[in-house]
């Protein structure tokens, strides 16, 4: 596949950023470039706004699964490129249309040069939220054709173009998100002694929270609590009687997420005491860690540094989510960050990687699953 092709087909799917679930025209633009290939060996399914191609082996022993995510972000894009999206609020700005181009470059490959062992290709829906590895893992068609090991990757905007960073173990945290809802008595801010106010409320939890990290994690353990958004309030001289925070948390073991949760929820019934207001916490979202097999992430590396040009970062563990977590609890695999050198991170209105890394990732993945699935 020429590197024009891959370049239009990134910039196409670019374009059109879909939230999770809502992929409807991703998944139309993906499907008709799947059926636009050789199907001789071919098989695809469709699963929700989510696709699962099979490429058929010449002498199958085991199945290699490759994944990629598809959805976009509600974020206003900046960039200011030519291509740069056309649904006003929505972005790729975590590289989803990098993964996806990537998955189409590879398979492309092996649809005209088909290996021994069989293909799994997983375009998988709503990686941003509320979470498709999980259902899609659990669908019927992913337990006809379980995979026997499995690979994804992501892009990292500060490594350089040539270099992929991974590390056996833990790589990504466990996450969850956090939404609290407080509900008091508003009234006159004149007549704050007759009220419940509850942005009061609001900013003494965003304070107490602060403290779980510090005093009831383990120092040596890692764990971070953020609200990102207060939403409480109409008008400068109403006292609310409601406010609602919106956070997420993030620890590098399923313990430590546990008993971030416990001491939120105790200090939640403290702030409905002391506040004289009710409380409603939703976990949102939750996803699992993501832990690269010791024995794949090591031969995989190995590969990387004795017969390909890629130079390799042994990186440390992040505390970015992500939910392929929940394919590798139940898959042996890994996944390895993609250098894109793009002087903007993930999540940034102006995140702008380096097209040029999609080249190096086709070639890598293509290379590896030759000499795996040949083996």
């Amino acid at each position: 596949m020429n590197k024009d092709a891959l370049i239009a087909i990134r910039r196409d799917l670019h374009k059109i950023p879909e939230l999770g679930f809502q992929e409807h025209k991703t998944q139309k633009y993906l499907l008709d470039y799947i059926h636009s290939l050789p199907n001789e060996r071919l098989e695809v399914k469709t699963w929700r706004t989510g696709i699962f191609v099979k490429v058929h082996g010449t002498n199958p022993r085991k199945m290699i699964a490759y994944r990629t995510d598809i959805d976009g972000l509600p974020i206003e894009e900046k960039t200011g490129l030519s291509f740069q999206s056309e649904h006003p609020g929505l972005m790729h700005a975590c590289g989803h249309d990098f993964h996806m181009t990537i998955a189409l470059g590879v398979l492309t490959h092996f649809a005209y040069h088909p290996i021994q062992d069989d293909l799994l290709f997983i375009f998988q829906p709503a990686e941003e939220g509320p979470g498709g590895a999980e259902p899609m893992l659990n669908s019927e068609i992913m337990q006809q054709w379980m995979p026997d090991m499995i690979t994804a990757l992501h892009i990292a905007p500060e490594l350089p173009v040539g270099t992929i960073g991974m590390k056996p173990g833990l790589l990504f945290a466990n996450t969850s998100e956090l939404f609290i809802d407080l509900t008091g008595k508003g009234g006159h801010a004149a007549f704050p002694h007759t009220t419940h106010d509850m942005v009061v409320a609001a900013c003494a939890l965003v304070t107490q929270l602060q403290s779980i990290v510090s005093r009831n994690i383990d120092p040596l353990e890692s764990a971070v609590i953020t609200i990102g958004k207060i939403a409480s309030g109409t008008i400068q001289n109403i006292i609310a009687d409601h406010a609602r925070l919106e956070g997420t948390i993030r620890t590098f073991s399923v313990e430590s997420m546990e008993k971030v949760k416990k001491r939120i929820e105790d200090m939640v019934k403290g702030i409905e005491i002391g506040y004289q207001c009710k409380a409603e916490i939703d976990w949102g979202s939750m996803y699992y860690q993501v832990w690269n097999d010791e024995a794949l992430s090591k031969e995989f590396m190995e590969f990387v540094q004795n017969e390909t040009e890629v130079q390799l970062h042994v990186c440390k563990e992040a505390m970015t989510g992500e939910d392929f977590g929940y394919m590798l609890a139940k898959i042996p695999g890994f996944m390895f960050w993609l250098g894109v050198d793009s002087p903007y991170g993930l999540h940034h209105a102006k995140l702008s990687p380096n097209e040029q890394a999609i080249f190096k990732a086709v070639d890598l993945i293509c290379q590896y699953f030759e000499w795996k699935g040949n083996k």
